[in-house]
């Protein structure tokens, strides 16, 4: 289950712009290495570590390691998760409302029509 925390944890890990980036980068280069991850960045790679971890945390990274190599990839499950409950939750309200003004429309118009 996805609880409160847990989306606290990926919103915390994606308000930093670094932490975008990296999930950028693996999104588009699934299987990237740390070492080659951390080329990116401007920072040390103990700072990218860090942000990794806080990622992995958060549940938006996963790694497999292969021999001395820890490659990444991106999990957008709690991306998808939060979208679900908040935008979907949402969007069910106002696709109700906008079918109440699509019929009301079609109502009106049918009596303009039928009057003229």
């Amino acid at each position: 289950m996805f609880t409160h925390s847990d989306m606290d944890q990926v919103f915390s890990a994606l308000a930093h712009t670094t932490r975008r980036e990296i999930l950028d980068l693996v999104r588009d280069r699934p299987g990237i290495a740390v070492g080659e991850l951390a080329k990116s960045f401007d920072v040390t790679r103990i700072a990218v570590m860090n942000h990794l971890n806080v990622l992995t945390n958060a549940g938006l990274i996963t790694s497999r390691k292969v021999g001395r190599m820890r490659h990444l990839y991106l999990n957008a499950m709690p991306i998808q998760m939060i979208h679900e409950r908040c935008i979907d939750g949402y969007s069910e309200h106002w696709l109700d409302r906008m079918s109440l003004i699509k019929q009301t429309a079609e109502a009106v118009a049918r009596k303009v029509h039928d009057e003229s």
